[in-house]
This record gives structure tokens, C-alpha cells and sequence, in this order.
């Protein structure tokens, strides 16, 4: 058994000494007093129960047995500090590659401002990029392979264990193709539209919660022709006539063929962009960097579009 005296730190006093031989000198490199350095040392063979060191006036000098344990010493704290830094960038903490998930509908305006941004901090940084739906971001930020997320949030997180941090807020519209019946007006009331064809997004993204939500409050269950996985595709088949569709207005600039068309205010559904990553990574340099550009975003919002 090792004795509760034997700790990482001694050992690091131990070496220091080793190397300088003086205990003043250890003092002044460690930022310690020299009482503190010589308890270290004096516990440090009571744990070891053997003597390292003998007396020479107000100095220790080593004993062989002193160079022998050394070797050892070094290397336990030579792989001590290699596994710190090596579960550090397993957990991406500090490491020079981050992860980050979003939403396709993010990425023409929010997340390329955000990303310059974050590299513009932090110029040294990896930035993996990885784009899906709620569901599969969730997902991938609880089992570890994303460090953080941004999507889109109707109310505030379920998870206690999750950080958020908002962007902006973003309006639900009906996504009609150029030269629709109701281009035009000033509100749509869905309940006209009850003998229309609809297209949408599949399970998991937040726009078909939205989707689902808006025509709750219509009291009807839309004829949902066709349900995609990518808002790209989602769009093309609405400018192409396939059918109407719920979308966020931060999508207006993917497609010249769409009109969005404000919603009467009883099918009025709202988005929250944030930002999401674990409580216990807060500290983390990088997301920080992360939380404080999309801190400023949220700020500049009310002067870009979204």
C-alpha cells in the first residue's frame, strides 16, 4: 500500500530539490515557503519510511537512496501529467479541436458568423462542423461526440445538466411558392387552408414541433404529402409546387422561389436559437470563447438579420 504521505505534490517538491539543491531556491521556484518545502520533504520519508536525505548544516544532501527513488518519481509524475493531458483532449477540454452541431437552417447566416468569430479568438482551434436535427444533436451532446450545440428551443432546456445560452428569437411563417393564393395578406389563417397539400421536415427537428404545434391550435391535422430530412430539400418542393409548409424565417434567403407569409397571430409559434453545452465543461476555454460570440450575436441581432 502507498502511504497517505506519498502524494503527486511532495513528489514534484522532491524532484525540484533534486534537480536545484537548495531549499531556497524550490521555495522560490514553487511558490512556497521554505518550512512548507522542507515539511514536504521530511513527510515525504516518513511515507517512504526511509531515509532520503542527511543533515549538512542548515541543507540536506542526498543519500543514494534519494537518486534511486528519483527515477521513479519522475516518471510517475512524467505519465500523471501525460494522462491529464490525454483525458483532457479525449473530453475536449482545452484541446485544439472542437465540436460543435447544428441545425442546416443555421447555416447560411448564424453559424459561418459564428464560427469567423470564434476563430478570430481562437486561431489555433480544429472546427468540426456537424449539422442534423434536434434529436440527433441532443443525442450526440449527451453521449460525448459533440461539445456543444446550437438548434432551436420552443420553451427552456428539459436538462438540468445543460448550459444555455440564447441567441435570438426566431417567428414561424408559412412557407408558400411564389404567386400563392394568400401572397398578399397581411396574416394567414390556416383554417383556409384545410384542402391544401403540405410538405415537412421529419420527427426530431424542431420546425415540425412547430409544424405540429400551429396546426393544433387550427384544430385539424393537415395532408402531409411528403416529409423530408434536410430544409434544402424542404424548400425546393415548396417553390416547385409540391405543397405548402411551417418554416422559421431565418431560412428567407435559401430560395428565390418561396414566399414566407406571416401567420395569424392564434397559429404563432416562436423558435429560440441557443447555444447548449454540459454544465461540467463551462469552464472550458474554448466553449467559453464559443458562449461569448454567441453572447455578441444575440447582441447584434437586433441590427443583422438573423
Amino acid at each position: 500500500m502507498i502511504d497517505e504521505e506519498v502524494t503527486l505534490k511532495k513528489l514534484e517538491v522532491f524532484l525540484a530539490f533534486m534537480r536545484l539543491h537548495s531549499l531556497s531556491r524550490v521555495a522560490e521556484e514553487l511558490g512556497q515557503s521554505t518550512v512548507s518545502v522542507h515539511r514536504a520533504l521530511h513527510t515525504l520519508e516518513e511515507g517512504l519510511r526511509c531515509p532520503l536525505f542527511r543533515r549538512e548544516g542548515r541543507n540536506l544532501a542526498p543519500l543514494p537512496a534519494a537518486f534511486a527513488f528519483a527515477k521513479h518519481a519522475q516518471r510517475a509524475v512524467a505519465e500523471t501529467e501525460e494522462g491529464i493531458r490525454k483525458v483532457r483532449e479525449m473530453a475536449g477540454f482545452a484541446g485544439t479541436r472542437l465540436k460543435i452541431g447544428s441545425l442546416y437552417s443555421l447555416t447560411l447566416r448564424c453559424i459561418p458568423r459564428l464560427l469567423m468569430g470564434l476563430k478570430l479568438r481562437r486561431p489555433e482551434l480544429q472546427i468540426d462542423l456537424t449539422l442534423g436535427s434536434n434529436q440527433e444533436l441532443l443525442r450526440s451532446l449527451d453521449e460525448g461526440r459533440l461539445d456543444a450545440i446550437v438548434i432551436g428551443l420552443q420553451g427552456a432546456p428539459e436538462d438540468p445538466q445543460l448550459l444555455a445560452v440564447p441567441l435570438f428569437e426566431d417567428e414561424v411563417y408559412l412557407a408558400a411558392p411564389l404567386g400563392s393564393p394568400y401572397a398578399g395578406q397581411a396574416a394567414v389563417d390556416l383554417r383556409a387552408l384545410k384542402d391544401e397539400k403540405f410538405v415537412t421536415l421529419g420527427d426530431g427537428f424542431v420546425t415540425s414541433h412547430s409544424f405540429e404545434h400551429a396546426f393544433r391550435q387550427a384544430g385539424y391535422v393537415p395532408q402531409t404529402v411528403l416529409r423530408v430530412s434536410d430544409i434544402f430539400s424542404l424548400m425546393n418542393l415548396v417553390g416547385g409546387g409540391m405543397g405548402y409548409s411551417l418554416l422559421p424565417g431565418r431560412v428567407a434567403g435559401f430560395s428565390a422561389r418561396v414566399d414566407l407569409l406571416p401567420l395569424d397571430e392564434r397559429y404563432a409559434s416562436h423558435q429560440t436559437i441557443t447555444l447548449l453545452l454540459a454544465r461540467t465543461r463551462e469552464r472550458d476555454p474554448n466553449l467559453l470563447a464559443l458562449a461569448a460570440e454567441c453572447r455578441m450575436y444575440g447582441a447584434r441581432r437586433l441590427e443583422l438579420p438573423a
